[in-house]
């Protein structure tokens, strides 16, 4: 739950942008470890739905048992660019997802296809040769584009979609606390005593067509 503890405030804001509340039915794409799910899960309430999907079968275990106590938490496993849904939803996330796909325009189509007419896709993506430790760039080679997110905002309206509003903000931190513990079980090193900059976390709100000619 790393990854939620230093991320999470541009989540909130974006969560609280749109007013998510009671009975929305979202989808979590990519969802992981399922921390974001949960959270989405104690928004929506026993009214809303859930879908939490991912790739991974593992991850999507890893979820269904983060959510057991949330009846509304349906853990799927799938391909985000195969991304397709039993209803249409108010709103599709992504977080740390489009980095690793070949085509994030298309992703980011498959998920305002699952939206409702008028409904929501947010997604957030790095950048990531802008962090720093101890004043070094950060890289992450794994990624096919750590950087994305600073593509963002004109990917999502390649896909189709209103962009809404569009910001980025960075954890910091020197010393130990939540940002240097992120950084050591992401990257596996111990950053000590230097000053941290987490990359940029780009969050966009895209809007679906309302339908009305």
């Amino acid at each position: 739950m790393l990854r939620n503890d230093v991320y999470r405030r541009p989540l909130a804001t974006a969560l609280d942008r749109l007013a998510v509340g009671s009975g929305w039915r979202v989808v979590d794409v990519g969802a992981g470890a399922g921390d974001v799910a949960v959270a989405l899960a104690e928004i929506v309430g026993r009214d809303g739905r859930v879908y939490a999907v991912d790739r991974d079968p593992v991850a999507r275990d890893e979820t269904a048992r983060a959510a057991a106590a949330y009846s509304q938490v349906l853990a799927i496993t799938q391909r985000a660019e195969d991304l397709q849904l039993p209803e249409p939803v108010d709103l599709a996330f992504c977080r740390f997802v489009l980095m690793h796909v070949d085509d994030p325009v298309s992703v980011l189509a498959r998920m305002a296809a699952a939206v409702r007419p008028g409904g929501w896709v947010v997604a957030q993506e790095p950048i990531t040769s802008a962090g720093r430790i101890g004043g070094v760039a950060l890289s992450m080679p794994g990624a096919r584009d750590p950087d994305v997110g600073a593509l963002l905002p004109a990917l999502v309206r390649r896909a189709g979609l209103f962009l809404e509003d569009a910001w980025a903000e960075a954890p910091a931190g020197a010393g130990p606390g939540p940002v240097a513990s992120y950084l050591e079980d992401l990257t596996g090193v111990d950053p000590g005593d230097d000053p941290i900059v987490l990359p940029p976390l780009v969050t966009v709100l895209g809007r679906t067509g309302s339908g009305v000619p």
